[in-house]
């Protein structure tokens, strides 16, 4: 690959680069100083600006536009430094109660993420300049309200060099990946560890945004193709919402076609890593993602993916020309899919005892596609000894492969007929959580029982040896029984019957990817503490064997079935340990409980 400064020298990168202006009318005042330019548009789009930068333009537009524009902190990051989302609207509601009650869809497009794949900052900039100025889109704030945050992850952002992201072209100098405590935010919306998420989440809560655009770069091979467009609910969540998630979907794409762009509907990574003839498959992410977390509230969330060997200047001008896209399409069409989305949380608040699917599988069906390549070869490299692929840019060839891209579910729940519980040991960090999703709960009062309940009694753990986004992850095998319990007071109950059920069910149900249990909330239930020496066991279990027959029998065949258990004195002992009194009934008893009547 050429290096940057020798790849704006060629005609190639003139053309694109003048490409990017014609697209983009400047204001006569880009040639002074005018306050509302940015570094990437001063630098011919080589370079992208600091964050100080966004505080500065932040500013500057609530002054330059003060009818339409209001520039909101709305969290500080670990290092200090503040969250910032620019707020434009024609509609004169800048509080989101009036916003609420006047029935306005929020469009809330987040950049910086991975604060190396930065195109959405300058984008989100260059697009709301345009429709404040009235030179595209110029009614699109009409009847919506923009939440723009040109930086998510800005700790990561000022992590700032060159080569940081070595896959991709420009610009010059960019942030990180993760966060200064090394969180990837993009595995954060359930388990919203980190600061920035939560900071994130209350911004959801507060403006309820009807779509999140999430904006990035890929990583991956090169071929023509150069933006993907993902959007859920298409493949999940409430049914006619999916009709509304696959019009937004479909009409950005083909709004990005006419302006000469090759935009798909999924991501573009082979089934195969480094083989384009494995051609791709289609999924539905976990809720860990943006595009996954957004329709278990019932709302729409786009995966924006630009091609990182693309450059800078084409990658923005293709990400403004999403931004404008989906503002005129929440212009066009956001009353009507508000009023979905409003009745799919009606929808929600009653699937209590209804099957719900929790985990998306993609079929083994598959279609034929032609997908714009480059030519490639593929050797065995001295360097690596591994097979490796290499493309030629400069010789497009189609690519005849086969996407699967049949989407099913897979792990299906049946939801309680009231909700769940958290006992009272647990329930100050989890209602945190509760608060921080805007999940309704209420706190048990006084001490109830008899009460039936569900409890889930694990028969297998696997605790993943390297942790993973901060914390030990797990995943269960077992089953729901039933069991009359006490409660205690001061648990939580967390109701089904809510417009949040999918999420609540994301959190709460063991089979669930991002249930706060396999994210390693309660992994000191699974620790065994009590132990009965040898010697104390043999004794134990020689009067166990001489009082029941059927113990006996029990026993004796598992020695006669199964070789390795005979073999081993620790398992034959423990088979009579756990059937005596003194062993820990909690142990591998996950202690979120199902209930099927309201306490």
């Amino acid at each position: 690959m050429k290096s940057l400064a020798a790849f704006i020298k060629t005609p190639l990168y003139s053309g694109l680069a003048g490409l990017l202006v014609s697209t983009l009318p400047l204001s006569p005042a880009l040639a002074g100083n005018n306050l509302l330019t940015t570094v990437a548009e001063q630098s011919g789009f080589l370079k992208t600006g600091r964050y100080e930068e966004v505080e500065k333009l932040c500013v500057a537009f609530q002054k330059n536009y003060p009818k339409e524009v209001r520039c909101l902190e709305f969290g500080r990051t670990p290092e200090g430094r503040p969250m910032l989302a620019l707020l434009a609207t024609r509609t004169g509601v800048f509080q989101p109660a009036e916003a609420a009650k006047k029935n306005l869809p929020v469009t809330l497009i987040q950049g910086g993420i991975h604060a190396g794949e930065i195109d959405g900052k300058d984008a989100g900039f260059l697009a709301l300049r345009e429709v404040l100025d009235n030179k595209t889109a110029a009614h699109a704030l009409d009847h919506q309200i923009l939440l723009f945050v040109p930086v998510f992850n800005i700790d990561g952002h000022e992590r700032f060099g060159a080569w940081n992201r070595p896959n991709q072209r420009g610009p010059e100098e960019m942030g990180w990946r993760t966060t200064a405590q090394n969180f990837n935010l993009n595995r954060d919306y359930v388990k919203a560890d980190s600061a920035e998420m939560q900071a994130m989440l209350a911004l959801f809560n507060t403006w309820n945004p009807l779509a999140v655009i999430d904006l990035h770069v890929t990583d991956g091979a090169k071929f023509e193709h150069d933006i993907s467009i993902q959007v859920e609910p298409v493949n999940s969540g409430d049914e006619d919402l999916r009709k509304a998630g696959k019009v937004l979907r479909d009409n950005v794409i083909a709004d990005l076609a006419k302006q000469g762009s090759l935009p798909l509907s999924f991501y573009m990574t082979f089934t195969r890593e480094d083989d384009p003839m494995s051609g791709f498959v289609d999924n539905v992410a976990p809720p860990r993602f943006s595009n996954g977390y957004l329709p278990l509230r019932n709302r729409f969330g786009m995966l924006v993916e630009t091609h990182s060997w693309k450059d800078y200047p084409t990658r923005v001008r293709i990400t403004h020309n999403t931004i404008i896209s989906v503002l005129e399409q929440v212009a066009q069409h956001g009353e009507a899919w508000l009023k979905t989305a409003q009745a799919a949380d009606q929808r929600a608040a009653q699937m209590a005892g209804q099957t719900l699917a929790v985990t998306y599988k993609t079929s083994d069906k598959s279609k034929d596609i032609a997908f714009r390549g480059y030519a490639y070869t593929r050797n065995m490299s001295d360097v690596s000894g591994a097979l490796m692929t290499r493309y030629d840019e400069s010789t497009p060839q189609v690519w005849n492969v086969k996407l699967r891209d049949e989407i099913l579910p897979d792990t299906t729940v049946t939801l309680p007929k009231a909700g769940y519980l958290v006992p009272v040991a647990y329930s100050k960090a989890v209602k945190e959580k509760l608060q921080q999703h805007g999940i309704q709960y209420s706190i048990i009062q006084k001490e109830l029982g008899n009460v039936d309940t569900e409890q889930f009694k694990a028969s297998k753990v696997n605790l993943q040896p390297q942790s993973f986004e901060g914390r030990q992850t797990l995943k269960l095998q077992g089953q729901w029984e039933s069991k009359t319990q006490t409660l205690r007071k001061g648990a939580l109950f967390i109701p089904i019957a809510q417009a949040k059920a999918r999420l609540v069910a994301a959190l709460f149900e063991p089979s669930a990817p991002d249930a706060l249990v396999n994210w390693g909330w309660f992994n000191g239930v699974f620790e065994r503490k009590e132990y009965m020496e040898a010697y104390v066991a043999e004794d134990v279990a020689r009067q166990q064997l001489a009082a029941d027959t059927q113990l006996k029998a029990a026993f004796e065949k598992k020695i006669a079935d199964e070789p390795e258990f005979a073999k081993s004195p620790a398992a034959r002992l423990e088979f009579f340990a756990q059937r005596h009194s003194s062993w820990d009934q909690r142990y591998q008893v996950y202690p979120v409980l199902r209930l099927n009547t309201k306490p």
